[in-house]
């Protein structure tokens, strides 16, 4: 009774925070097995962004449930934001669910499970599900360990902070995460020189609003923030290539942000910069502390730093009160900015949260309209922009094999899918590939034969 598979929901934190139990687990003893056919013991780590999100996991909970039926040793538990949120209610819907843990107590997962396997193993009937969503000082640094990850990874994942102290009308992440909460730097640091040791080339920062990292625990140095001060630490690894951060929020892009793109070589040039709506009137609404020409000076700065910046973004359509001209100001700021790539969001009430609660509701069919036209808008810009590097040379990291396992994927420094052949040795490696073909999502070309003397032009090679 000691195979477990861990299904996960949601966002990229969700995936670190699942990485983290697994590499606990493993470190206990624990099998981590593929598919949930396999285990003794399925962990479902949820997301509660949206309320379909938590109704799905709920759906998968109770499917799962009739495993019992036919061992009943079988042990199902609940980690993360749907956990948290929503605690020992979830009894009343799932009463033969074993162990419910939230957002600042996944590293107590592996002794829950030592306590109900020993109590199983001894003939002791569990009678309730164990409950554990108490916050916890310091549970921000438990979240660290890739060491014990059983491949290498070129691409790695290193938590930064915990939490939000954000008041976004429509978001239930504060309450689910809890306050903003940073780890040391020097730990952050420590973890990034390991995953590096281990093969990482890229390494991504990751926290609810990155950008606020350490801003009540470090000093602001010659008006530099703590998170450029991370970032310029991070900078000095030997054999880490690439640096990545996400998610930001527009209000922690100062110059000294801006400016650390222009300097850090390991920097990549992407950003992934959240802006909701293009409306001045849904943005005061959202409780999102900026204004649009805010958001297109952050922008400008970034690319004046960097000419050729890739963008993507989150915009959320059919807000409470949006009009037709709410959303055409957002379709205008979407072509004013050209992202490359943007996550779009209908509306949905989400119980909890101040937005859902206000007037103005927008009817399911106008969502679903303005959901659309966007979509369709998005993906004639990140077509276009993808093409546009056609006949270009883009440095490329090698990751691995791309899904059919008949040629090799890697990005480029603005973030781009490029699939190509090589040989399996490259993985790690920075190559040049010049770029043949693309579609919306993904660029497609050769990789160049050194002294070939082929040459990108000024600002592509960036992208």
């Amino acid at each position: 009774m000691n195979r477990v598979h861990i299904k996960t929901y949601g966002c990229q934190m969700n995936e670190r925070d699942s990485e983290a139990v697994a590499a606990m687990l493993r470190a206990r003893g624990y099998r981590i097995v593929e598919t949930e056919d396999e285990c003794d013991i399925l962990l479902l780590n949820t997301c509660s962004v949206r309320d379909a999100a938590e109704q799905k996991a709920i759906g998968k909970a109770g499917y799962s449930l009739h495993k019992k039926r036919h061992n009943p040793d079988f042990v199902l538990g609940i980690l993360g934001c749907m956990a948290q949120n929503r605690g020992a209610e979830l009894l009343d819907r799932l009463p033969d669910v074993d162990l419910i843990v939230g957002t600042q107590k996944f590293h107590r997962v592996p002794d829950y499970l030592d306590n109900l396997r020993a109590a199983r193993s001894a003939g002791v009937p569990v009678g309730q599900a164990i409950i554990d969503t108490a916050e916890e000082a310091g549970s921000q640094n438990t979240i660290r360990d890739h060491v014990e990850s059983a491949e290498p990874q070129v691409c790695a994942f290193v938590s930064i902070q915990q939490g939000c102290n954000m008041d976004c009308s429509f978001c239930i992440v504060p309450t689910t995460r809890g306050d903003e909460r940073s780890r040391p730097m020097e730990d952050i640091v420590r973890e990034c020189e390991e995953v590096v040791e281990k093969g990482a080339r890229e390494v991504t920062l990751l926290g609810q609003i990155v950008t606020s990292y350490g801003r009540r625990d470090y000093p602001h140095t010659g008006n530099v923030t703590p998170f450029v001060q991370l970032l310029e630490k991070v900078n000095a690894i030997p054999k880490l290539e690439r640096i990545r951060f996400t998610s930001p929020h527009p209000r922690g892009f100062r110059e000294d942000l801006a400016d650390a793109f222009r300097r850090l070589p390991k920097l990549g040039e992407y950003v992934h910069l959240p802006v909701q709506s293009g409306s001045d009137r849904i943005l005061k609404a959202m409780r999102r502390p900026y204004s649009r020409e805010r958001y297109l000076e952050i922008v400008r700065s970034l690319r004046a730093a960097q000419p050729g910046m890739a963008f993507s973004t989150d915009i959320i359509v059919g807000f409470p009160g949006e009009t037709e001209e709410d959303f055409q100001q957002t379709v205008d700021l979407c072509r004013q900015v050209d992202f490359d790539m943007a996550y779009i969001f209908k509306y949905s009430v989400r119980s909890g949260t101040p937005a859902a609660t206000l007037e103005g509701q927008v009817p399911d069919p106008v969502r679903e309209e303005r959901n659309r036209i966007l979509l369709e808008e998005l993906g004639k810009g990140s077509l276009r922009r993808a093409q546009s590097l056609v006949g270009t040379v883009q440095e490329v990291l090698v990751e691995g094999p791309d899904k059919t396992g008949e040629r090799f994927m890697g990005r480029t420094r603005g973030n781009r899918a490029t699939v190509f052949e090589a040989a399996p040795r490259l993985v790690g490696s920075l190559v040049q590939v010049e770029i043949t073909r693309a579609s919306v999502s993904t660029l497609y070309g050769n990789l160049v034969i050194s002294g070939a003397g082929l040459q990108s032009p000024l600002g592509a090679a960036s992208l």
